[in-house]
């Protein structure tokens, strides 16, 4: 293999597939990054995958011979990034694919690789279904769930982003256990599709995310699903990941038909007097009370920590129902109050001890943003 690329493309190419390398690899050629050279379409393709999550792009190179090797992923990613961006970098193996020149302006490189047909193939789904999905509405529906899916690897099913498609509508969802994040999309798809559901993991949907939010151009990503294996093909970039198996519960039934009490105030004034409580508040236990006051038209939002003291923003808001003091941790109330897009937000709730709904004003149907209380004693 004998080729000569751009500093820069690579850079960006191996940061990219970098994400998807394992950082405690079961098999020592899984810390490496697959490169393929191809004189006959002129590209160098470069793979990157642990298993579980597979992200592959491809740049363009001249190509002497064609070839495939595989390279440790740290050490090319941190030569290549320190190389100049003003020469173009040659890439040589021998024969056997165990030796690697990387050669730039200043210097040359030498490195130890590993055959490439040791490189776990990519899976590719070639019956299954396949959606064309815009991609801007694709990128909305993530950002406005990812933030809420579950850290925590005991609660396996909920570190996804559940992807629901029916007709031309897309409802993503995830859920922590202590709030709850669904936008429903109405005019994702290109074609009608019959229902279909997935569960996917927030890691692989943030690769997702990243990409094609990245992408200059508003063609449709493909998302292609069979049997527990998802493929989203962007312009000349892939990601592939399994998906979580199991039921994913049914969130719908958390949102209350109804509610007492109905809070509406300026979002971002709402976030700005917040995030000045919270730095009390960050202190102990991220709690802050939200206090509503129909006889002033205001809503107070205090925080109390002892021995360190204590902080509260009085903010106008329109009101209706009974008097109420409730109080949330304040780090999932503002990651819910940012996913939001419009100029007013509504907090919804009936009693200090059951589930408040945030949504935007001028639309409630589009975005809900669960959050369960806090308890706390007078």
């Amino acid at each position: 293999m004998k080729l000569v690329c751009s500093q820069a493309e690579l850079n960006a190419a191996l940061q990219l597939v970098s994400r998807a390398v394992a950082s405690r690899p079961t098999h020592p050629v899984l810390a490496n990054v697959l490169l393929t050279a191809d004189a006959g379409t002129g590209r160098l393709s470069l793979t990157g995958f642990d298993l579980n999550l597979g992200i592959q792009t491809s740049l363009a190179a001249s190509v002497d011979s064609s070839g495939a090797v595989t390279l440790p992923a740290r050490l090319l990613g941190e030569i290549v990034s320190r190389l100049s961006n003003e020469s173009p970098v040659t890439l040589a193996s021998d024969e056997a694919g165990e030796q690697v020149e990387l050669t730039s302006l200043s210097g040359s490189y030498q490195m130890r690789g590993m055959p490439a047909d040791e490189f776990p193939e990519l899976p590719l789904v070639e019956n299954g279904t396949a959606l064309r999905l815009d991609s801007a509405a694709l990128v909305r529906a993530l950002r406005a769930t990812l933030f809420a899916s579950s850290g925590d690897e005991a609660k396996q099913l909920l570190t996804g982003v559940h992807l629901r498609f029916e007709g031309r509508h897309l409802e993503a969802a995830s859920t922590d256990g202590h709030r709850l994040a669904v936008l429903a999309v109405p005019d994702a798809l290109q074609e009608d599709q019959d229902e279909l559901a997935v569960t996917l993991p927030a890691r692989s949907l943030r690769e997702v995310e990243r990409l094609v939010a990245g992408w200059k151009g508003d063609d449709p990503v493909t998302l292609f699903y069979d049997r527990g294996q998802v493929v989203v093909l962007a312009a000349d970039q892939m990601v592939t990941s399994r998906t979580l198996e199991g039921t994913y519960p049914n969130y719908r039934q958390l949102i209350p038909e109804s509610f007492s009490r109905v809070l509406e105030l300026d979002r971002r004034g709402f976030i700005a007097a917040l995030e000045r409580v919270a730095v009390l508040a960050d202190q102990h236990n991220n709690v802050v009370r939200i206090a509503s006051d129909p006889s002033s038209g205001l809503v107070q939002i205090s925080a109390d920590v002892q021995d360190v003291g204590s902080g509260s923003e009085s903010l106008p808001a329109e009101l209706s129902g009974e008097a109420v003091q409730i109080a949330f941790n304040v780090r999932y109330v503002l990651d819910g109050l940012k996913a939001m897009e419009g100029d007013r937000i509504r907090l919804r709730c009936n009693a200090p001890t059951t589930p408040a709904v945030l949504s935007a004003a001028d639309d409630e149907s589009s975005f809900t943003y669960l959050v369960m209380p806090v308890q706390i004693r007078n």
